[in-house]
């Protein structure tokens, strides 16, 4: 114990001897690893914000709009408009075996809302109860579309955070009555704020019963009969994916008279292809930033080396009196092992302290939409240090070797 101790203390005797050395070398660790923990973690923030945001959206949603198809095959100038039908809806559910669920929406931004207490004028959607299966859709009271709202056709509504703010302010709203184009529906249950920041178009909306939108409030327009504005889909797996959409696709070409392989005739969206897109996005800044933090990480490593081989190079006279007086090979190696691993896990502790301090602060300040606060990645944080006490003790332990090898008349004889 007392042996850990001097040599301890003479750690300390010789930093303290050269403190504008050892403050910038150890200033250059800790700067090393803060700023790698800062990229990786500004990376990983920006990877679990965009997953969150993803994720208020549903699991593996897809969904298939309305498009314009060619007359003539690979001619858009020949391009005709087609809006998807209930029927298609229904085709989806009973033919494409790779679809796991389906809900047809009809939407309208054109309705005018009316409480007793104010009046808004959002979006409207009429749906089928099985969208909360496939879209994430938490209730805050109240209860969801049920199977007898649709069978009964009932003038029932669910109310999105920022419309039940709006015509129901600081008041109950589930029992109470809402006009819409001065029909009245009585509201069932509402929703938590989805989303952050200026992200709100989810809360802004209104849900009724399908068939209750599609006889009261259809889309306008000649020949819309049975029109729907899209559909929301799942596959049965996410691997399933595209083998899923190639249905979808078929079907909707199928019933519409155009060629299901000429892709600029639909309009689509594929969450989960979007997710991997995302992932190599990520993978691929991971990499950068984790590329630009190792060359700091590495000047920092440089930093080490060089005060250790500086040091040892000075202290060749004082290994040869401690060879002449009986210290061993191993015991010389010992204290500047101990030397390099100290000094750069203290220096790497008190980057990982200052990088960790920042990102705490940085929780405070509102994030941008699809970011989140950057956090501290263990297993980069060990790494960081790791490699560091790594460099360090080999630059200690290479010269101290050299000079635990000479002989003690020698090393002695050494200025």
């Amino acid at each position: 114990m007392r042996t850990v101790f001097d040599i301890f203390a003479q750690i300390f005797r010789n930093l303290w001897a050269h403190k504008l050395r050892s403050f910038l070398t150890m200033f250059g660790i800790a700067w090393g690893v803060g700023s790698l923990l800062l990229l990786v973690g500004v990376g990983e923030g920006f990877r679990s914000g965009n997953k969150r945001e993803m994720a208020e959206f549903g699991r593996d949603i897809m969904f298939i709009f309305p498009g314009r198809a060619p007359a003539v095959a690979g001619s858009m100038n020949s391009a005709r408009t087609y809006l998807l039908t209930y029927q298609d809806y229904q085709d989806i559910r009973k033919q494409a075996p790779h679809v796991r669920n389906a809900c047809p929406l009809l939407s309208r931004e054109d309705l005018h809302e009316v409480s007793e207490f104010a009046t808004a004028g959002v979006e409207i959607v009429g749906v089928e109860p099985q969208l909360s299966e496939i879209s994430y859709l938490p209730l805050k009271e109240g209860r969801w579309l049920n199977d007898m709202d649709i069978a009964q056709r009932r003038n029932v509504i669910v109310l999105g955070n920022e419309l039940l703010k709006t015509l129901f302010p600081g008041r109950p709203a589930v029992g109470a009555f809402v006009l819409l184009n001065g029909m009245r529906f009585e509201v069932i249950g509402s929703m938590p704020h989805l989303g952050r920041g200026n992200n709100t178009w989810l809360n802004m909306r209104g849900y009724i019963p399908f068939p209750v939108m599609a006889a009261y409030f259809p889309i306008k327009g000649v020949n819309h009969q049975n029109s729907i504005s899209y559909v929301e889909y799942q596959p049965t797996v996410t691997a399933d994916h595209l083998l899923a959409q190639q249905e979808v696709n078929k079907i909707i070409a199928r019933n519409h008279g155009f060629d299901a392989n000429d892709e600029n005739a639909f309009d689509e969206w594929d969450s989960i292809q979007s997710s991997k897109m995302v992932g190599t996005i990520f993978d691929v800044m991971n990499l950068f930033l984790g590329a630009v933090g190792m060359v700091t990480l590495a000047l920092g490593a440089i930093g080490v080396i060089n005060i250790m081989l500086v040091a040892v190079s000075e202290r060749t006279h004082e290994i040869g009196l401690r060879k002449a007086l009986g210290a061993t090979n191993r015991s010389i190696m010992f204290q500047f092992f101990v030397e390099g691993a100290f000094l750069t896990l203290l220096s790497g502790g008190i980057g990982m302290g200052a990088a960790a301090l920042l990102m705490a602060a940085l929780s405070f300040l509102p994030s941008p939409p699809g970011w989140d606060t950057p956090k501290l990645v263990p297993s980069t944080a060990a790494l960081a240090i790791g490699s560091l006490a790594v460099a360090g003790i080999i630059a200690g332990l290479y010269p101290a070797r050299k000079a635990a090898l000479l002989q003690p008349v020698e090393a002695l004889r050494r200025e």
